[in-house]
């Protein structure tokens, strides 16, 4: 059996050996000449697999280790009998913290007080709803949009008009579709960026095209109250660097690229692949994951909340490391630009989730223990 595998993949030995060869290739780089021959094919998110690159070849099931699927043209795989899989959730704590680490960098940088804020989240899936649990945890005011889940289950949502309307933070996850009634293709065009509410933050964590960059653009260079942080990009790997210029924080794609995260995304497609050839997994994701750098932290009964909020949220994950590496790599011609953005997103340096944290608190604090468990991180 050949498998043809996105270099990028981590764990793939650990999990994929002992079914056949491995061929690792740039994840950009996997054309029809590549997979021909190939079983299985393993992809990330950069890799767009339909007819083009399929047909003809001996692939009969692609596993991408991400929590999207608008990279894969599922209609041809139905149609050519090839099984598929993702790995939905995989990444959602890690993109969680981005948003997290976000905040306390947008709330430094405005001295506001992040309990005071209206928070909007516009989709409900993996992430989005594991990112209202947070919030409306930590006891702050959530809105929620998700006109799907709306028609599907009458819950508490509430319209995109409103969140624009009523959000000072807007948090965006919805999945990328470009055409009919649920169309997210510049959900955010010029309109609604402009509508956006005096002194707005708007975070995209999603799909870049969820936004429309040109527009955002000129927006926020009319609109000097808005702040934008930008982890997604309208043709990436290629940049709008005026745009990255006008974010208060800007990142190559790497909100989910947590090392829990990134590795559980292999454990799953390796799990739906023994489902595929009726086997039981006999590899676990915990045998292999290595133990954080940081296991534990202390706070005193009497800490302010506000610190140990973002102290907690910084002492795993602080986006502005990666802001800044990402704005050092924003120089020369386009395309080192565009080796650039890639050689980030390969060589990201290891980053675990607060989930893994252990907190303890010594002495009582009724709020501290309140604030830890809405974190996800363990209290102690």
């Amino acid at each position: 059996m050949l498998i043809v595998a996105d270099e990028n993949i981590p764990l793939l030995d650990a999990f994929f050996q002992g079914f056949g060869e491995i061929r690792r290739v740039p994840g950009r780089s996997i054309d029809r000449a590549t997979v021909e021959q190939a079983d299985v094919l393993l992809v990330r998110s950069v890799t767009n697999v339909n007819r083009a690159l399929l047909e003809g070849s001996s692939v009969r099931f692609v596993g991408t280790c991400t929590i999207g699927t608008d990279h894969l043209d599922l209609d041809y795989f139905k149609q050519a009998g090839i099984q598929w899989a993702s790995a939905p959730g995989c990444n959602a704590r890690g993109v969680v913290d981005y948003v997290l680490g976000s905040l306390q960098t947008l709330a430094e940088i405005e001295g506001v007080d992040l309990t005071r804020r209206t928070y909007g989240v516009v989709g409900a899936g993996e992430v989005g709803g594991r990112l209202v649990q947070v919030l409306k945890g930590l006891g702050w005011n959530v809105l929620v949009c998700d006109p799907p889940r709306q028609v599907a289950e009458d819950g508490d949502y509430v319209s995109l008009g409103q969140i624009i309307e009523q959000c000072d933070v807007i948090s965006l996850h919805t999945p990328l579709i470009k055409s009919g009634n649920a169309a997210t293709w510049h959900l955010f065009d010029r309109q609604r960026l402009s509508q956006l509410k005096h002194g707005a933050w708007l975070i995209n964590a999603s799909r870049g095209p969820v936004v429309d960059n040109a527009a955002l653009r000129e927006v926020l260079l009319e609109r000097e109250d808005l702040q934008a942080v930008l982890d997604v990009w309208e043709g990436e790997p290629e940049v709008d660097v005026a745009l990255a210029d006008l974010c208060v924080l800007a990142t190559p794609h790497i909100a989910g690229y947590s090392l829990d995260g990134k590795q559980r995304g292999t454990a799953q497609i390796y799990q739906a692949f023994c489902t595929y050839l009726g086997q039981v997994p006999s590899i676990q994701l915990s045998d292999l994951l290595p133990p954080p750098w940081l296991a534990e932290v202390h706070l005193n009964a009497a800490t302010d909340p506000a610190w140990a909020l973002a102290t907690v949220c910084r002492s795993v994950y602080d986006p502005r490391r990666d802001d800044a590496d990402f704005r050092r790599s924003l120089v020369g011609t386009v395309q080192e630009q565009r080796l650039a953005f890639d050689r980030l997103r390969k060589h990201y340096p290891e980053r675990r989730e607060i989930e893994g944290l252990k907190v303890r608190i010594n002495g009582e604090s009724a709020a501290l223990a309140k604030l830890v468990t809405a974190l996800g991180a363990e209290a102690l």
